[in-house]
């Protein structure tokens, strides 16, 4: 049967570096793939403007496009102030597009990110996903971001994967979702490079004996 599949991404970007083959993959399987941005992912930056705005979503509408993505939203909590904002705020957010897309996965940020945007995107899923009778959602997995997860304090809440998700087939189209968001990306040595993301695919894949693999970290499975 065809799944509904949500990702929750703090940033536009986000999904692309987290979990873009894996969406790729659902898609090419039937599954429907929507997205969640939680922030416009850039009014931080002193030099931020209205087109910066527009550029980056118009990015993210590529990215979907190529992704193959179904819908995807934006909301409009402060970019790197998520935790400004009461919790049961942005929890009530979420939890309507849950009841209206009555996803039975959902992807979204590790709760050991560097980034408070990506801390508080994780727990906001979890309290929307409070377990219930006849509740749609019966997977949830973190997955890692490139110059966040990695940068935490060493020891802190570190991201260790145990679901490998091979992407073999779809490294070429994570790459190609990427490259829409190039103005984001940067030059090596840097985390959050081309080459990076290749190297850490490959790093995942050739840990579980694939070429190229995400890697999550199982939050919830009911069976």
């Amino acid at each position: 049967m065809d799944k509904n599949v949500l990702v929750v991404a703090a940033h536009s970007d986000d999904e692309a570096l987290g979990c873009a083959g894996t969406m790729a993959k659902h898609v090419a399987a039937g599954d429907k793939v929507h997205v969640i941005f939680m922030t416009n992912g850039v009014d931080s930056r002193n030099t931020s403007s209205s087109s910066d705005i527009e550029n980056r979503q118009a990015a993210a509408r590529k990215s979907a496009d190529i992704l193959g993505v179904t819908s995807m939203e934006h909301f409009d909590f402060p970019d790197n102030k998520m935790d400004t904002v009461p919790l049961l705020d942005i929890v009530k957010s979420i939890e309507n597009v849950i009841n209206k897309l009555q996803p039975e996965i959902i992807y979204t940020h590790h709760i050991g990110d560097l980034n408070i945007d990506h801390q508080i995107t994780h727990k906001v899923v979890m309290t929307a996903c409070r377990p219930q009778p006849s509740f749609c959602v019966k997977e949830i997995y973190a997955f890692e971001v490139l110059s966040s997860t990695e940068w935490q304090t060493p020891g802190f809440l570190p991201f260790t994967p145990n679901v490998y998700i091979d992407i073999s087939n779809q490294i070429e189209i994570k790459r190609k979702s990427l490259e829409t968001y190039s103005e984001e990306m940067h030059k090596i040595p840097h985390s959050r490079s081309f080459d990076n993301m290749l190297n850490l695919s490959s790093f995942r894949g050739n840990s579980v004996g694939v070429d190229y693999a995400e890697a999550f970290k199982l939050l919830r499975y009911i069976k």
